[in-house]
């Protein structure tokens, strides 16, 4: 089992910017597949932004330019660095793990949702 901790989430005005993270109690194997999904309410879950185990990145159309994923291996730590927050990206952000990785990060994009390991989520606010 692995276990998904979130955090960094908060109330930002437009512009500005909030680093989440995500510490994973363990890597859930050596090809491997993470990511960010959000959940508006209201709307569908949407994956915002992915990472695999040779470091490829995707990203959705509507964070590109403004957020990034990073993994720092040693502590098993995932990171969501967003930037020139809009009040459209207000959400809860959850960080999610794959037990293993046969897809591109495109594909998991679509899959965050649905993976086995996913946390409890960080509140993001963005108010206008």
């Amino acid at each position: 089992q692995v276990q998904l901790v979130e955090s960094g989430g908060g109330s930002v005005q437009a512009g500005g910017s909030l680093r989440l993270s995500c510490a994973a109690s363990r890597k859930t194997s050596s090809r491997y597949c993470l990511g960010w999904f959000r959940q508006a309410p209201g709307k569908e879950r949407e994956g915002v932004a992915a990472i695999d185990s040779d470091g490829n990145t995707s990203y959705a159309d509507s964070v590109k330019g403004r957020f990034t994923i990073s993994q720092e291996n040693a502590k098993s730590t995932l990171y969501l660095q967003m930037n020139s927050l809009k009040p459209e990206d207000t959400a809860m952000y959850y960080c999610a793990a794959g037990a293993s990785c046969a897809m591109t990060t495109i594909q998991a994009l679509q899959w965050l949702p649905h993976f086995v390991y996913r946390g409890q989520g960080t509140q993001v606010t963005v108010s206008s």
